[in-house]
């Protein structure tokens, strides 16, 4: 319940989000949902602007898990599904995203929750970008202060030979919008230092303080749901889980694939002591012809996506849980990251040292990394993994580290940049 003085009403925020249930999948889904859970214990009441189920290729039968949550959805199609002609259709149905359709009744759906509701201010999540559109006009019409939670980088050109995005006119476009979010929001919020970094390197006339750190995080009501599961079953084999989306690129296995390869053939590991399992890729027709390659089938287990709280229920009862990220993506954090350190199992990061995924693990006291490029790293800091884990020696995050990972944390750290855009004094 939120308690403000007499007189006064809640202070609102209007948040226009396309991930948010029952859109299945994604960290974005989490990250919005746990705003919109633990903002009115900060004193802000969310009022979600989101697009329709039509527009989501995959839902579930999750929801918001508040029936006094105020959401409104908006048409929205998705180009590759409804606009296409046997698999084709324009590009500039696509721009800046699949999704742009969902501008057109956004804008007029968002202006009537402004009138009925008076929001004291506007927040937008990235990646996809409509949403940012769909903010810088709302903000524009009203003058409400606007926050751009970008999250990640919508643009990456480091490197003239591999822009991302790779489409020209999209890249073009994500980098206008991010030059309007540089003149027009009250606060860019990003989910790590290195995304911090890569923005400031472009938007040199921002002022520093306009960027904030707020990092994803765990739900703590999904884990009390998976409270009563057994943790860490007797099993025969060691039970190595990845879960979630496995890039070919961002999280390229082959390195770790050739070590377990390496380590099949010198008798280090075999299919009665060791399973690989790897949950929810996205690109298990690409897996299973690495697995034929390297000849690990035996050992490698691809298994398709499941609900949150099933994932969940399986992190925890997994003896260790991988996590894979490429240095091409050492300023970014994988959201599950959080999520392993809450189920207290044994993390093996297969990671660049360089990163922010391996500086957050190294902070949290974990120091069972190895480099992802390299296969012979892969298999020296596995079987180091092994053998801690066999002999409840892998390290673990304090009780306390993990509490300040928390989705209910990340809102309070919200609520504040919120209280000082609005010059509102917390209640």
């Amino acid at each position: 319940m939120i308690t403000v003085q007499p007189g006064l009403r809640p202070r609102r925020l209007l948040m226009v989000a396309y991930h948010f249930p029952p859109l299945q999948g994604g960290s974005g889904v989490l990250r919005t949902l746990g705003f919109a859970r633990y903002l009115p214990e900060a004193g802000w009441q969310p009022l979600v602007l989101s697009a329709s189920p039509r527009a989501y290729g995959h839902t579930s039968d999750q929801t918001s898990g508040d029936g006094q949550l105020t959401v409104r959805r908006s048409a929205a199609l998705d180009a590759a599904r409804h606009l296409s002609l046997r698999g084709r259709y324009p590009a500039c149905l696509a721009l800046p995203d699949r999704w742009s359709s969902w501008w057109l009744s956004a804008v007029p759906a968002g202006l009537a929750m402004i009138r009925r509701y008076r929001p004291d201010a506007i927040w937008s999540t990235y990646p996809i970008a409509t949403a940012h559109l769909i903010g810088l006009t709302l903000h524009k019409l009203t003058g409400l202060p606007w926050i751009a939670d970008q999250r990640d980088p919508m643009i990456d050109d480091s490197d003239p030979e591999a822009l991302y995005p790779a489409n020209a006119r999209v890249h073009r476009l994500h980098g206008w919008i991010e030059q309007r979010i540089a003149a027009r929001s009250a606060a860019i919020v990003c989910t790590t230092p290195g995304a911090i970094d890569s923005h400031r390197r472009r938007l040199t006339q921002v002022d520093a303080k306009r960027f904030c750190l707020i990092e994803n995080g765990y739900d703590e009501a999904g884990f009390t749901e998976c409270a009563s599961h057994a943790r860490g079953r007797h099993r025969s084999r060691f039970l190595l889980l990845h879960s979630g989306v496995i890039y070919p690129s961002e999280r390229d296995p082959q390195a770790l694939f050739a070590a377990l390869a390496r380590l099949k053939q010198g008798g280090a590991l075999a299919a009665h002591n060791f399973q690989l399992l790897l949950r929810a890729t996205g690109h298990d027709d690409w897996l299973s012809g690495l697995l034929a390659r390297y000849g690990i089938a035996d050992l490698v287990t691809l298994a398709p996506l499941q609900a949150h709280h099933e994932a969940l229920r399986e992190m925890q009862s997994a003896d260790g849980l991988l996590l894979l990220q490429a240095a091409n993506c050492n300023g970014q954090i994988p959201a599950k990251l959080y999520e392993y350190l809450r189920c207290r199992r044994p993390v093996l990061a297969l990671t660049d040292l360089a990163g922010d995924s391996a500086a957050k693990l190294r902070l949290c006291g974990i120091d069972t990394i190895g480099q992802l490029a390299s296969s012979s790293d892969c298999a020296r800091a596995l079987l180091r993994f092994l053998d801690l884990a066999r002999q409840g020696c892998a390290p673990l995050a304090s009780d306390g580290a993990i509490v300040l990972q928390s989705r209910q944390a990340r809102s309070h750290a919200l609520a504040e940049l919120l209280d000082q855009v609005t010059h509102r004094s917390p209640p």
